[in-house]
C-alpha cells in the first residue's frame, strides 16, 4: 500500500514541486529531484534545507489539492 505522499508525488510532481518552492523559497530543482521509491530521502533533503520537521513537510504535502 502506498502512502498519500507517494501517490501525490508520482501523479502530480511538477505541481507539488512548484508549491514546495512557494512555501519554502530556498528550495531548488536539485533539492527537489524526485526519484521513485526515495520519498523519505526527498523529505530529508527538504528538512535539511528548510529546518522544518518531517511531520510538517508531510502535512504540507498531504494538504496539497490537485
Amino acid at each position: 500500500m502506498t502512502s498519500a505522499i507517494e501517490d501525490k508525488l508520482k501523479g502530480n510532481w511538477n505541481i507539488a514541486k512548484g508549491k514546495l518552492k512557494q512555501q519554502w523559497g530556498d528550495l531548488t530543482d536539485d533539492d527537489l529531484d524526485y526519484q521513485e521509491g526515495k520519498e523519505d530521502e526527498l523529505v530529508g533533503r527538504i528538512q535539511r534545507k528548510t529546518g522544518e520537521s518531517k511531520e510538517k513537510i508531510n502535512n504540507f504535502l498531504d494538504s496539497l489539492k490537485f
